[in-house]
């Protein structure tokens, strides 16, 4: 769980610019006592960080609780098994009681999985359906998302249309979720050194590019957030851009040149090497990061394995499921 030391000082500095109150743990803010009638809106707006939800009129359910892990999921079952699958399992490990689901957020690569593999991942909202057919009154959610952005508004929808179906339901933050900022916990910088240990050693004509998905959401933001804390934290000639995002390979490209690089190597901020990183960064036709890279002159190296199978990043998404799990518990 955050540490509620700096969760209370978070609160309390909110207090006297924002009117907000203490909050219990697992969130940075609340909306302040005072306001005796808040508005749906008011209260939309107070809910930041690890979200939770009691329904009174279920109260009296005997707790039995479960875990629902979403991810977008993979069509490449061998990565599968090397991140997502290792990822649960290791949440598995954490919560050895526990009932664990893992739920699949693309319809597609639920459909094509099941065709390919006989494999039948469940959507998150038909988990739900199973686990309250089940009498599972108690649930935390996971997310298995690496920011914020389009795909984890998928995951608040989720909570906001089951929360009141269940006696109590939590939902966790995304991989980089906090940035540091009024002493909040800094998950960008915590990420990006989990990460670097997959670095390779650089020379002066050395670069990493780590390829990131990108979002029509407004959290792109974040990919900027991630280069400026690359650059605080003093890593040279590393960095960040997107496939449907910005930065773009374009955007970098000129950096790279400016900066004397020679020599390249690609790694995906994804949590599988899945198609983007298999053919969009490594792939050999020409448009290709790679390709569009040695076509400029750059010596090209891949590192095509997402970041569920680097084992600090997974102790990561364990805490941000602890966290859920924690929200749950808390009385």
């Amino acid at each position: 769980m955050k540490n509620w030391k700096k969760a209370l000082a978070v609160s309390l500095a909110c207090t006297a610019a924002w009117g907000f109150a203490a909050p219990q743990t697992e969130a940075a803010y609340q909306l302040n006592p005072e306001v005796k009638k808040p508005t749906m809106a008011l209260k939309t707006a107070s809910e930041i960080g690890v979200l939770k939800n009691e329904n009174p009129e279920l109260k009296n359910l005997a707790d039995k609780d479960a875990i629902v892990v979403m991810t977008f999921g993979t069509t490449f079952k061998d990565t599968r098994a090397k991140t997502i699958d290792a990822t649960v399992d290791a949440i598995k490990a954490a919560h050895p009681n526990v009932k664990v689901v893992t739920a699949y957020t693309s319809h597609i690569i639920i459909k094509r999985v099941q065709e390919k593999e006989g494999i039948k991942f469940p959507t998150p909202e038909e988990a739900l359906e199973q686990l309250k057919a089940d009498g599972y009154s108690r649930v935390a959610l996971v997310s298995l998302d690496v920011i914020p952005g389009m795909e984890y508004n998928y995951d608040m929808g989720v909570y906001q249309n089951y929360k009141n179906q269940f006696k109590k339901m939590t939902l966790g933050t995304s991989l980089m979720y906090w940035q540091g900022q009024e002493e909040q916990a800094d998950d960008v910088t915590e990420t990006i050194k989990a990460l670097s240990s997959q670095f390779p050693k650089q020379g002066k004509d050395d670069a990493i590019l780590i390829m990131a998905h990108g979002t029509p959401n407004i959290s792109n933001a974040y990919y900027s957030v991630i280069q400026a804390k690359l650059d605080e934290m003093g890593y040279k000639n590393v960095y960040v851009y997107t496939v449907e995002g910005w930065p773009s390979l374009e955007t970098v490209m000129p950096k790279l040149k400016k900066n004397g690089i020679k020599h390249v190597t690609l790694m995906p901020l994804m949590m599988v090497a899945g198609d983007h990183a298999n053919n969009d960064m490594a792939g050999d036709e020409e448009d290709s990061h790679k390709s569009m890279l040695v076509k400029e002159g750059f010596k090209v190296d891949t590192y095509i394995h997402g970041i569920g199978e680097n084992k600090n990043i997974r102790d990561l998404y364990v805490a941000r499921a602890n966290d859920a799990w924690n929200a749950l518990e808390a009385k």
